[in-house]
Parts: C-alpha cells; structure tokens; sequence
C-alpha cells in the first residue's frame, strides 16, 4: 500500500468523535517510547495528546481525573482475539468484545478472521469496522484471512481487504500447511506493508492431541501435542521470512525450542516479530491435572522450562508483544470432556493483572517493560494508531493502579465469556480507567 493509501486509511480510523477533554493529574507517567516514567500531568484535548508535564491547568469545562499512585500509560492493544462476530454472537459480539477489552486497559484490538463467514473480503472487514464503530469502545482492527475461507488452498485478495480496513492477515485457528501458499502470502503481504500472522502447528503432530505431550498427559491419559509440531512451522516460517523479505508474525509461542529458533531469525535479520499470552507465562501443564477444561488452549500449555524460557525471552526481546488469544466460548461447550472440549480461554480482562502477578511481582520484568509489550511494541509491529503519548498522538490511555489487589470472579466479566482458568484466583494490578479518542469509555468506578 502506498504511504499516500495509508494515510488515508489511517485518518478514517483516526477520526474523533464526541470528544472533550480530559486531564489525568498527578499520576506515574510510563511511555517507553519517550523513555519517560515521571509523576506528571497528561491533557488530552480533541481526540489527541496536546501536552505532558507538571502543573498543568485544566481547561473550562475539562474533566479531572484523580491519577495520584496510578500508572497512565499510552492504551494497551492486543493484537490477537477473537470477537466471533459474524456467526457466533451468544459467545461473544464485536460490542461486548470491545467493552471487555476496554475494562482490561486496551484501547485496540485486533480481530481474527475465523469467523461464520470468514473474514476473507473487503464487505466482511467493512462489517467489523462499521460494528465496532457502532459499540463505541475500544478501537477494533480486522485481521483478513490469509486463505479463502481459511481452507488453506488460495490467497484471500490481500489488497481490498487492506483497503477496506485490514491490518494484517492470519488464518489463525488452522495453520497455513502448503509452504507454497505461505511462501506467496508473505510475498503478497510485503506489497502492502502488513505482517502475515502465522498459527504455527503440524497438523499431523498435532492431530488429536488435547494437551502437552509429556510425563503429565501420560499419567492422565490424554493424547498429547508435542513441542515439535510448534517449532517446525516456526522455522519453516521463518526461512519463508528470509527468502522473501516478507514480515512473518508467529501467534502465541509456547516452547523453549521455537524462542531459541526466532532468536535465532533475529540474530539472521529476519523479519520475524512473535507474541506470547499471559497464560503461557503464568501456566504449566499441571494447570490440566484436575482435568479443567480452562486450562485447555491451543497450543497447549507447556512445561516449567518452557514457560521459563518465555518469560525470559520477553525479558530479552526476543518476543516482541504480548497477546490474549482471547476466546470466549458458551459455558456447555467447556463443560465437555477434556479431550472433546474446545480450546481457548477468555483473557481480556485478567491480562494485565496475570502479567503483573507473574512476571513484574516476581522481578523478571518492571513496569516499563511491561507497557511496552502491551502497548508500544503491538502499534509499532502492526503499524497502528497509538503506543505513545507523544504530543499529537491519539488520546488512547490506560490508567491502573498496580498495587491493586482483587480476586477474579467471571461472572462479573463485561465479555460474554466465562471460561476463564483464574476464576477464585486472587491477582495484583488492576485497571482503572480506560479512554479512547479522548472519551473515558471504562471506568472501575462505574462497575
């Protein structure tokens, strides 16, 4: 896409409505892309960030938010869920997706394509743009399909559904199986300037497989997935990557093996970003022992090494951004027997929270790093509005009290979706206050 194409495309996304302006007082002021983490004011005047700094005085009419022993950080975006909107809106709709995201800290999204329909045209990603526009909450970038109703045999055609307002590709939920087609994807997608976002599994692997393979799936007798149908679709991935100069980003890695094999694509100059979800470095295998359907995902929850290896890699760089892989799913479907329950969990709303109880509490990483895995980092590997509160920048900002602590109980989820594996779990950090465009669209006080 040219620059010229994507200014527009930018500006349409761009566009404030109903704005006023706001000023967030005396709060911890953590920007990663300014280096700067100072107690400071933030205005926020007509939809954009108009100033930084101490003292600030409130315009007539301006709403003052009390921002005192808070972090005001620039909004988290998650660049991985799934709204499962067109098809399945008794799970979840692109409205009660995008408020759940809004009371989790992020002021973006990113859709997956697996929907009924697919997202796999320009009038399908127009739907979710004029929807989430309609909720009026948090942002909600269309991911397109990579393949034609996501059956893995022909290019979706990458340029009306950029166009239309697409961000990226994926055919997340199957993995791209023809290396021929991936290889074209990412020759395809270069021409655009958007990452293809890979699910990276074996299939013939993987194939009836209900967790992690190991010592644990052998005492409870479930077929398992072994950490090899992971790594090689990311280091075939990532040779594709090398040989066509296209951005391949791999979805939620989960072994110790595919974090050595992308840094290896980096230490290489490899176009390859990646991202990890909270509960693969929250979680292990033994999180299945009870045979609880909430601990089943795809991939698999893995071992303590590899979760070791995870966190360790978002502390180094290695992985780029952290993601939800959001999947709510209706409460009969998870009450199945393990190996017939469907994957995923929901995690919009415990992201930060497990993030800062697993990897800021127990010193692996700090604030800073954190708000740049959840917020800067995801603008800058997708090309997106926001991760800054760069004077003139969108006023997408978070405000959380890190200290927080509370116990999680699904049922006063925002999402749809209660399938959630911390529910009765109690976590620190919580979210205060959410504001998009200049609006404040989540509050914890209004709950």
């Amino acid at each position: 896409m040219s620059a010229e194409g994507r200014a527009t495309r930018d500006a349409r996304r761009e566009t404030p409505a109903d704005n006023h302006d706001v000023l967030l007082r005396g709060g911890r002021v953590l920007d990663p892309s300014q280096s700067l983490d100072e107690v400071q004011d933030v205005l926020l005047r007509g939809g954009r960030v108009e100033a930084i700094g101490r003292g600030l005085g409130a315009p007539d009419g301006a709403e003052v938010i009390d921002a005192a022993g808070h972090v005001v950080s620039p909004g988290f975006i998650d660049v991985h869920c799934h709204l499962r909107e067109p098809g399945r809106e008794e799970v979840e709709t692109i409205a009660t997706g995008a408020r759940a995201a809004a009371a989790g800290g992020f002021t973006a999204v990113c859709a997956m394509p697996n929907t009924d329909p697919v997202t796999d045209n320009q009038a399908a990603v127009g739907f979710i743009i004029r929807q989430a526009q309609r909720a009026a909450s948090a942002r909600v970038y269309p991911i397109g399909a990579i393949s034609v109703g996501q059956k893995g045999e022909s290019l979706a055609e990458f340029g009306e559904m950029v166009g239309a307002g697409a961000v990226a590709v994926s055919d997340d939920g199957k993995p791209v199986v023809s290396s021929q087609l991936m290889r074209t994807a990412l020759e395809y997608a270069r021409t655009f300037g958007i990452p293809v976002a890979d699910h990276c599994e074996e299939p013939t692997l993987a194939k009836g497989g209900a967790m992690n393979e190991g010592v644990v799936s052998a005492r409870l007798g479930l077929k398992g997935i072994p950490s090899e149908a992971e790594e090689i679709m990311v280091i075939r991935d990532i040779l594709l990557a090398r040989r066509t100069g296209g951005h391949v980003h791999l979805c939620h890695m989960s072994t110790r093996g595919s974090v050595e094999l992308i840094r290896w694509g980096k230490e290489r100059g490899v176009r390859v970003t990646a991202e990890v979800c909270p509960h693969h470095l929250a979680l292990t295998e033994e999180a299945v022992a009870g045979y609880d359907t909430n601990a089943k995902m795809n991939p698999p929850l893995r071992t303590a090494d590899d979760v070791e290896a995870l966190r360790e890699a978002v502390r180094d760089g290695t992985i780029d951004v952290v993601a939800t892989d959001h999947a709510p799913h209706h409460y009969d479907e998870k009450e199945r027997e393990f190996a017939d329950a469907p994957n995923g969990i929901v995690g919009l709303e415990t992201a930060l929270a497990v993030l800062v109880t697993s990897l800021v509490e127990p010193g692996i990483v700090d604030y800073a790093a954190l708000v740049e895995k959840m917020a800067c980092a995801p603008a800058r590997v997708f090309g997106l509005p926001g991760g800054t509160l760069r004077r003139g920048a969108p006023a997408d900002v978070t405000v959380f009290d890190p200290a927080s602590r509370w116990t999680v109980d699904p049922a006063r989820f925002v999402s749809k979706g209660r399938n959630s594996p911390w529910a009765g779990h109690e976590l620190t950090g919580r979210v205060l206050c959410t504001i998009v465009d200049g609006r404040v669209v989540y509050r914890l006080a209004d709950r």
